[in-house]
């Protein structure tokens, strides 16, 4: 029995398509509710006509949505008459051929066409991102400053300095979300672990004798794997190195056991069988390693732990620049090309709207506050 299937066939006492459906048209007569009723016992006529009605309803306010939202792609297109005035400074506060430096050229040749001035991407490297991100909070407020401003530099490290030039809340004002990178735990091959419930019962069974890297004290992987202990309920040893190269290295070497790092770095290593895979953190499967779970999925349910990059621009920065910027943004991460050249990096495109952006960082940082607050991470 299919009753909507009847419905939407086209009939001379029935008119539904996707033309129909765009101009919210919806009709059929007593003669083929009769009709439809005949071929559905059960149903009255009355019966056919009321949910003929509401599909017609539904039609309307799905036309109306459409409507809607490509007003909104018009009026934000249109908005801030005579923006941009001169070339864009797109500021990197991470050295040149890095993962957040790839992103950003990868955006930028597009965000230039569609602005119709260049976006010049400007690395400013140093002190973990606070000193781009200081350039960008002292910039004048006209969205000709803008700011790649990534999860470390803006969500943790805030949490772990009180000292800092800028305040992430009162001097940025969010354009939109870029992408999300996931983490991915990954194991020496000569640990007596296949997955991520040996790996725990494995520590629970030694309790502060797995040793794990990360790329530094209060750095994202330190913070990914002192969340993935307090969740388990396991204790292990940390050790901290200067960089992700060095971790990387001595993971390889056997020195370390395990690591928790941004995936680009760990892909190749994988594949290679040098390195065992166990989970990621993000709440899906990575397009960069689909055949590998989430680390929620493998054995520690509610687990997540993503980075995220996204577009900052000064606090003061106008409504209608701030939303210029994130429509041609979200359009452009929504583009197949640059899914794909983002999954080679093993990057997720992710687009949010300011207002969504604000509260998914500040619901981060208060979970992560929690895990620094336990593990009592300090800044060396």
């Amino acid at each position: 029995m299919n009753i909507k299937r009847d419905l939407v066939k086209t009939t001379p006492g029935y008119n539904l398509g996707s033309e129909a459906i765009a101009n919210g048209r919806f009709s059929i007569t007593w003669e083929r509710a009769a009709e439809i009723r005949s071929s559905h016992a059960g149903f009255s006529a009355s019966i056919v006509i009321v949910m003929a009605r509401l599909f017609r309803i539904a039609a309307v306010l799905l036309a109306a949505s459409f409507a809607q939202s490509a007003f909104a792609a018009t009026a934000a297109a249109n908005a801030a008459p005579g923006y941009p005035a001169r070339p864009i400074r797109w500021v990197v506060a991470f050295p040149a051929g890095g993962g957040t430096d790839l992103v950003a050229r990868t955006l930028a040749p597009k965000l230039t066409e569609l602005l119709g001035q260049p976006v010049i991407v400007d690395n400013r490297a140093g002190a973990a991102g606070a000193i781009g991100a200081e350039i960008v909070a002292r910039a004048a407020p006209d969205g000709h400053t803008v700011l790649f401003g990534t999860s470390g530099a803006l969500g943790v490290l805030p949490l772990l300095s009180s000292k800092l030039p800028f305040d992430t809340v009162r001097d940025f004002a969010p354009i939109s979300m870029l992408a999300v990178i996931p983490q991915l735990l990954v194991v020496h091959p000569g640990l007596s672990a296949n997955s991520v419930k040996e790996l725990i019962a494995l520590a629970k069974s030694m309790p502060g004798k797995l040793n794990y890297a990360s790329s530094g004290v209060g750095s994202p992987n330190h913070i990914a794997a002192e969340l993935f202990s307090s969740m388990a309920g396991i204790t292990m040893t940390h050790v901290p190195y200067k960089g992700a190269a060095p971790s990387i290295s001595d993971l390889l070497g056997g020195q370390v056991q395990l690591l928790i790092n941004p995936i680009q770095a760990l892909v190749p290593h994988v594949k290679s069988g040098k390195l065992r895979a166990l989970g990621v953190g993000s709440a899906t499967r990575s397009v960069a390693l689909p055949e590998v779970p989430t680390i929620a999925e493998a054995g520690l349910p509610g687990y997540e732990y993503v980075l995220w990059y996204g577009m900052f621009a000064p606090k003061q920065t106008p409504a209608p620049i701030v939303t210029r910027l994130h429509t041609h943004l979200a359009s452009i991460l929504s583009q197949p090309d640059i899914i794909k050249q983002f999954a080679v990096q093993g990057v997720d495109a992710r687009s949010a709207t300011p207002e969504e952006f604000i509260r998914y960082m500040r619901a981060e940082s208060e979970r992560l506050a929690r895990v620094i607050k336990v593990a009592k991470i300090r800044l060396e």
